[in-house]
């Protein structure tokens, strides 16, 4: 059984990632990009499926781990009765290789250490052919070699690679794992120490030139680090998490490959970075974005991969167990098929956020712009998949809907404030029958709030994001009356659901966790709403549950006091620094969240 999921830590070199459990094992780590096949997959298996654990032989007494300051650099320090060692973890951040850099440092005494490097290529399926070629273990199958490089001596055992040593006060014994197509000429060997000092720099370079210095710097900057962590450097795409298939209920089958990038994230991503003053990322970002988003209109998906690939085909692991038996394992990800209209408004909110800021303008967008636009007017009125990617009948979601009149409202903006071309007057039209439409069909009137989707008296924690993009005032009566009933039937414990338990929203069984980008959410509508001690109260609860390098899942049992699902997971480090944002500027200032990052405050409407 892999650890709890809060016991796992990232290390990453921004072309891939490694979750490094607190027992001193990487059981997750997919090569040579996020979205390859994972060589350690016993984290939704068994350690027979692939796994490097490197931890002293002897019983621990207890383990402590942190990262270096402004970086993704981990250390690990583990006593026991011989004595203290430490491990440093991380990826060197390059271009031109992948390796995983392990250091032993003995802190105290002479601690026995035990290696275990069991590879699996194709997650967990292929058992590679090793070799000693003297100094390096190569392991290789078909496309894929590994490098092991270490001063101790290595040796075989049951289908693993072993080594057993000692390390004193004051001794260091790297282990250095390169990845290579195995048609490729061997790189050569790293100096282990000059690799990790100049990723130390690195790191500390990129972290140093944030520009957030309020309250939560410290959750700020780690969770910044975070979202450049699952940046994939060579096209500026970031990562939603760089798992697949963490439960969102123990036992469940709600077990989704979180390892693309979804367009719906773009415009809290894109908050994230510029408010913390990296322009040079979120251009990457937004690049990517306009790659991924051109062709026909008809054909935007919902999310990409690394690449702006399109084809992300669903599949069944079905010889992993998964984790804690959810089952079924899942690469690929078949919403990328479906019609969800909210994207168009995450779109144009995110282009036109770029422009406000002073971004260097791209006149390619704006074309890609008018044609998504030209496809929303005669589209928007259809229902769709909604957010929460049910998978079920479509329907009239609300907040589909209001991200359609985002869409209008964005592009309108465009033209009246940077003097771009557009059928205006019409989209002035179509925008203003979308909000009424939205105020008439998507508002429940007799129980004064918001609903789920046309016709149906169920909630949704998505109806939090109406203030926030500017489609209503905080303090509209209606908003105050949806946010007190989201707050009646969709908390628990303080944190938010995405829907009430009893909500038939799509074909699957229910059952999941609070969801965490959810609660920020709140913590966001309570500041507008002029409610700042108790947003400020339940962002310090969520800080509260982040695990102790400061990360965070998509989603919290609070019952079993656990997280669940992907991890770490983006949105939920974006939402984090948006609501820090918000709650560090006077509450005057706050307007809307999507309003936050140094541009003109939005045009609220009421119907």
């Amino acid at each position: 059984m892999p650890l709890p999921i809060q016991e796992y830590a990232l290390i990453g070199d921004c072309h891939t990632a490694a979750l490094v459990g607190r027992d001193g094992s990487i059981d997750w780590l997919c090569l040579p990009r996020f979205d390859s096949g994972a060589c350690f997959a016993a984290l939704l298996g068994h350690p027979e499926h692939g796994r490097w654990l490197l931890a002293p032989k002897a019983k621990i007494r207890s383990t402590c781990r942190k990262y270096r300051e402004g970086t993704m650099i981990l250390e690990t320090e583990f006593e026991t009765e011989e004595g203290v060692v430490r491990i440093i973890d991380c990826m060197p951040v390059s271009d031109e290789r992948w390796d995983v850099l392990r250091i032993v440092e003995g802190v105290s005494g002479d601690v026995t250490m035990r290696m275990e490097l069991i590879i699996r290529f194709d997650y967990g399926s292929i058992v590679p052919w090793v070799q000693d070629a003297g100094d390096t273990l190569l392991a290789t199958a078909g496309p894929h070699t590994l490098e092991l490089r270490t001063e101790v001596p290595v040796y075989g055992e049951n289908m693993k690679s072993i080594a057993e040593f000692s390390v004193s006060a004051g001794q260091r014994i790297p282990f250095s794992l390169n990845y290579r197509p195995s048609y490729e000429a061997c790189r050569g060997d790293t100096d282990p120490e000059q690799a990790l000092k100049v990723t130390e720099a690195g790191w500390r370079e990129w972290s140093g030139r944030s520009t957030y210095n309020g309250r939560w710097s410290d959750a700020v900057a780690r969770s910044l680090i975070t979202l450049k962590a699952l940046t994939y450097a060579p096209t500026g795409g970031i990562i939603a998490a760089p798992t697949t298939s963490l439960p969102e209920q123990l036992g469940g089958v709600r077990n989704w490959d979180y390892r693309y990038c979804w367009l719906r994230d773009a415009t809290f991503t894109l908050n994230a970075l510029l408010l913390a003053g990296y322009h040079e990322e979120a251009t990457a970002w937004r690049e990517w974005l306009l790659r991924a988003a051109a062709g026909s209109p008809e054909d935007l998906q919902i999310l990409y991969s690394v690449t702006g690939e399109r084809r992300l085909e669903e599949l069944t692991l079905d010889w992993l167990p998964g984790y804690g038996n959810a089952a079924p394992v899942r690469i690929g990800n078949a919403a990328s098929k479906q019609f969800q209209l909210d994207v168009y408004g995450e779109v144009m909110d995110t282009l036109h956020l770029a422009r406000s800021v002073g971004m260097e303008s791209d006149l390619a967008a704006w074309g890609i712009q008018v044609a998504l636009l030209h496809f929303l007017e005669s589209n928007w009125h259809l229902p769709d998949e909604g957010i929460w990617e049910i998978r079920g009948p479509r329907r009239h979601f609300t907040h589909s809907k209001v991200m359609a009149w985002v869409a209008f409202d964005r592009a309108i903006k465009d033209v009246e404030v940077f003097g771009l071309e557009g059928p205006v007057e019409r989209w002035r039209q179509l925008r203003d029958a979308i909000h009424a439409q939205v105020c008439t069909e998507g508002y429940d009137a007799k129980n004064n709030t918001f609903v789920q989707s046309y016709g149906s008296a169920d909630l949704d924690a998505s109806l939090l994001l109406i203030p926030q993009v500017g489609f209503l005032p905080a303090d509209d009566p209606r908003m105050r009356g949806t946010v007190a009933a989201i707050e009646r039937q969709l908390v628990v414990d303080g944190l938010v659901l995405r829907y009430s338990t009893g909500t038939n929203v799509d074909a699957l069984p229910p059952g999941e966790g609070v969801f965490l980008p959810c609660s920020f959410w709140l913590a966001d509508c309570m500041a507008l709403m002029g409610r700042r001690e108790e947003g400020e109260a339940l962002f310090e609860r969520l800080l509260a549950l982040r695990n102790d390098v400061g990360l965070l899942s998509e989603e919290y049992d609070v019952r079993g006091h656990h997280m669940l699902g992907n991890f770490p997971q983006a949105l939920t480090h974006m939402a984090l620094i948006n609501t820090a944002r918000l709650l560090s500027i006077p509450i005057q200032q706050a307007t809307c969240v999507h309003e936050t990052a140094e541009r003109p405050a939005a045009v609220t409407r009421a119907s």
